[in-house]
Formats: structure tokens, C-alpha cells, sequence
């Protein structure tokens, strides 16, 4: 048995596990900031959150077939230690969330990046087991530690809300934008970050930001628009 593929699966399901350890994550309350943020145009509306049940749930299923199935397959040995190392970091997050907005961003960007680079180094074999849990857990990644970006500018007084918002939401559409141009080949990654997006647009309905809205709405055009143009380019 490969040990970097096991310690792989079980990071993926300690991950998985964290949120029933610990009381959950709901979002950051309003008095983990020095200006507290009541209801901030930057962040998703709640129902956007149940993706996560979806990335646990794929990630652990990924990484139980390579496991059983493709326990020293070259594509899926170079992406194991980056994909490990986000995992790993993810099951220490809502812990450290609970009590430090500041190192929780820290954190995630931990998790983004080595999530970015697990999907460039997976291999195009197995794309549905391979690189598709990765790409949909570094999408939503995308979208996440950019909205941290945002609250912590507002939370700490640096700009008003929607302004923060604005910047958070043109800093995940750059990491999309880039990361569509650089692993083409990754649907589930471009959903993950629309589906985010289209949580901002909801949250930010009523009452109406057009602001916010608009620019989450322009992103998940431009990043649908580039995604459909990586499938075609691909048939």
C-alpha cells in the first residue's frame, strides 16, 4: 500500500470530519471585528455553503479510488502532497476560525494555494475521480479566501463594505481567470467559483447592491464564457 495515497484519503476524510468535531462554521460573527460586520455584501448567501457537502463527500470518494485503484499511478502521486497539505490544513480551520479571522485567512490561502497546485500537477487520467474533486474544492477556495480578503477590509476598518467587496470579488475573478488559462481542463473548478458568485449575487438582492451584484454577475459570465471555451477546445 502506497502511505501517501493512504495518508491522502485520511486527510480527506479528517477534513471531512472537523466540521462535526468542533460547533461548525457558520460565516464569522459580527464581533470578531473591530467594526462589526452585520450581514456584508461580500459574503454568499447561506444556501451556497451546502457545496461543501458535495466537495467532502467527492474528495473522499477521489481519494479512496486512488487508494484501491491507482495506488502509485504517476498523475495522481504528483498531486497527492499538495492536495494532502490543503486537507490537512482545512481540518485545523473552523477551529482556528472561531477565534482568529486574521490566521483563518492566513490559513485558507494555505489551503487555496496547495489546492491550486495539487490541480496542476494531477494527471489527465481519471478526470472524474482525479482532478474534478480537487477543482471544485479549489474553486469554491477561490471564491472563499478572497471573501475573507474583503472581510477583513471591512471588519478592520481599512475600506467600507462595498468597496471591500468589489476588491475580494475582482481578486477571485483574477485567481479564475488565471487558473482557467493555466489547467483547462477542469469544469468542476469554474462551478465551484460561479456557484460562489451567484451566492453574492442572492445575498446581495435585497436589499439591492447593484455594485456587488453586478460585478459578481459579470464574473460568473466571464468565468462561464471561459469554461465553455475550454470543453469545446477539448472535444
Amino acid at each position: 500500500m502506497n502511505l501517501t495515497a493512504l495518508l491522502t484519503f485520511l486527510a480527506a476524510v479528517a477534513f471531512a470530519v472537523s466540521p462535526l468535531l468542533s460547533s461548525g462554521f457558520n460565516g464569522f460573527t459580527p464581533d470578531q471585528f473591530p467594526v462589526p460586520q452585520n450581514d456584508p455584501p461580500v459574503q454568499p448567501e447561506g444556501y451556497a455553503f451546502s457545496i461543501w457537502g458535495i466537495i467532502y463527500l467527492w474528495l473522499i470518494i477521489g481519494a479512496g479510488f486512488g487508494l484501491l485503484r491507482r495506488p502509485r499511478a504517476p498523475g495522481w502521486e504528483t498531486a497527492r502532497p499538495m492536495l494532502f497539505l490543503s486537507l490537512v490544513a482545512g481540518a485545523f480551520w473552523i477551529p482556528l476560525a472561531q477565534v482568529s479571522v486574521f490566521w483563518a485567512t492566513v490559513l485558507i490561502f494555505v489551503m487555496l494555494l496547495a489546492a491550486l497546485a495539487a490541480l496542476y500537477r494531477a494527471g489527465v487520467e481519471d478526470r472524474w475521480l482525479l482532478r474534478e474533486p480537487i477543482g471544485l474544492y479549489a474553486g469554491w477556495l477561490t471564491a472563499a479566501s478572497s471573501v475573507s480578503v474583503g472581510l477583513m477590509l471591512a471588519g478592520f476598518g481599512v475600506t467600507g463594505p462595498t468597496t471591500a467587496a468589489i476588491i475580494s470579488l475582482g481578486l477571485a475573478l483574477l485567481i479564475a481567470i488565471s487558473v482557467l488559462s493555466l489547467r483547462r481542463d477542469s469544469f468542476a473548478y469554474a462551478f465551484g467559483v460561479i456557484w460562489a458568485l451567484t451566492g453574492v449575487i442572492a445575498s446581495n438582492l435585497d436589499p439591492f447592491n447593484i455594485l456587488v451584484a453586478g460585478q459578481a454577475g459579470l464574473g460568473v459570465l466571464c468565468v462561464l464564457i471561459l469554461a465553455l471555451r475550454n470543453e469545446s477546445q477539448r472535444q
